[in-house]
């Protein structure tokens, strides 16, 4: 069965906005819900107001009670892995169990520039998303350790309270072929990416030669794909929809961006079935603010074409 991510821009809202769609996915049967992790917006002007992620996903804990909490992804960059671990482990707590943690290499210069946070050149940014992975995962399961590597230094470090979930997954985002992807193979629990089906299948065969070459069984790693969807019975009334969306939010096309899903439920089913074919076992819905209520209540009726 297709699970559903519910992935609310946090950008151009406000925080009853943010909470009541969150609630509304999880009465509609969504099984998790995201947001960025971003300091400023990445669509249109990035002077738009913007929430941070780790804080709302807390918030959302104790006001749901079933969906996963995660970043879709969190930014390496901004946190080393000790502070990150933390994070996750306290969301999970505030959850009951619930927490993600969606972390990727990061890529937005502008907000790195604007707040004084370091950004390296991408392959260093990289090679300390693995680095980094490593020891969350350490961290996550318990450990007790040390460690002076080419980025991170902890000294007798330890994880208190150890997160509720026996195994706390850890999701990479990203589909770089030489760095990111190997990292999924070697370390995460969950990936995300998002394109066209051709791509996504390029990246999957990918993805599937690092596990090969790292002895991992490829179905152990939770596929996700991510689209902007709209569902409307009228087609034209949907994308009428979706742009007021994009409008609010000082953005008129997602030029660059995976084509957004627009239409009735039998319509979006098809186009995501070959996804699902592929083994994507998730498919994470992108949605501006101020969300589109009757994405949030029918998408169950997609489900269950699939």
């Amino acid at each position: 069965m297709t699970r559903f991510g519910l992935q609310l821009w946090s950008q151009q809202t406000d925080w009853p906005g943010f909470r009541d769609a969150a609630i509304a996915a999880e009465q509609a049967d969504w099984d998790s819900i995201w947001t960025w992790a971003h300091l400023l917006a990445i669509f249109g002007p990035w002077e738009q107001p913007i929430f941070e992620g780790w804080s709302v996903l807390a918030a959302l804990g104790p006001l749901t009670s079933r969906v996963r909490l995660g970043l879709m992804v969190g930014a390496n960059t901004f946190r080393d892995p000790g502070l990150t671990a933390k994070l996750a482990t306290t969301l999970d707590h505030v959850s009951g169990g619930r927490a993600v943690l969606g972390i990727g290499g990061a890529w937005f210069e502008r907000e790195h520039d604007a707040l004084g946070i370091d950004f390296p050149a991408i392959g260093e940014r990289l090679d300390r998303l693995d680095e980094s992975v490593m020891l969350l995962r350490r961290l996550l399961d318990g450990e007790r350790f040390s460690h002076e590597g080419r980025f991170y230094t902890l000294h007798d470090a330890l994880c208190e309270p150890r997160p509720i979930q026996p195994h706390l997954p850890i999701l990479v985002g990203g589909s770089g072929p030489r760095k990111t992807l190997r990292t999924v193979a070697l370390r995460a629990d969950g990936w995300n990416t998002d394109g066209s089906l051709d791509e996504v299948r390029a990246k999957l065969d990918v993805l599937a030669a690092h596990c090969s070459d790292v002895g991992r069984d490829i179905a152990t790693i939770e596929k996700t794909v991510s689209f902007p969807i709209v569902i409307g019975d009228d087609r034209s009334a949907a994308m009428e929809r979706f742009r007021v969306l994009l409008e609010r939010n000082g953005v008129t096309a997602m030029e660059g961006k995976t084509v957004p899903l627009v239409g009735p439920p039998a319509e979006i089913a098809d186009t995501l079935r070959p996804y699902t074919e592929l083994g994507f076992e998730t498919v994470i819905v992108r949605m501006p603010a101020p969300y589109d209520r009757e994405t949030i209540d029918r998408m169950a009726e997609v489900g269950e074409l699939l």
